[in-house]
């Protein structure tokens, strides 16, 4: 397991270290895919990329203002999500920025360090 140094206070979670086939915020971890948000983090059982539902991802998190943009964590490599889903995100006004899911996790972390208000959905990653 990897293990994140953590130099800035956080406020939220944050992600603290990879499993083989996830995520690990403090000592709970997240092994099917990972919901996360400036207020909390939950598990995204199902999770795939061919069948990503935003208006889910957003009520599953419950985000009050709506977040700037999505961080897309699409597994272990990098891939694009479906068009139709990419246009469902801008049509909601939000941005969107995909990676591989590692890449996302830690990203989150320094994306949180600036206060920015977004939401996370990373697929597993192994």
């Amino acid at each position: 397991m990897v293990e994140l140094r953590k130099d800035v206070e956080f406020t939220g979670p944050v992600v603290t270290g990879f499993t083989p086939q996830g995520y690990k915020i403090g000592d709970r971890r997240f092994e099917q895919g990972l919901l996360i948000s400036p207020e909390q983090a939950m598990d995204w059982p199902g999770a795939r990329l061919d069948q990503l539902d935003l208006a889910g991802i957003l009520s599953s998190l419950n985000l009050s203002p709506p977040p700037e943009f999505l961080l897309l964590g699409s597994g272990p490599s990098m891939q694009q999500p479906p068009s139709s889903f990419r246009r469902e995100v801008e049509a909601a006004g939000m941005g969107l920025e995909v990676m591989d899911s590692r890449a996302a996790a830690r990203t989150w972390g320094v994306l949180r360090a600036e206060e920015r208000w977004i939401v996370g959905a990373f697929l597993p990653i192994g």
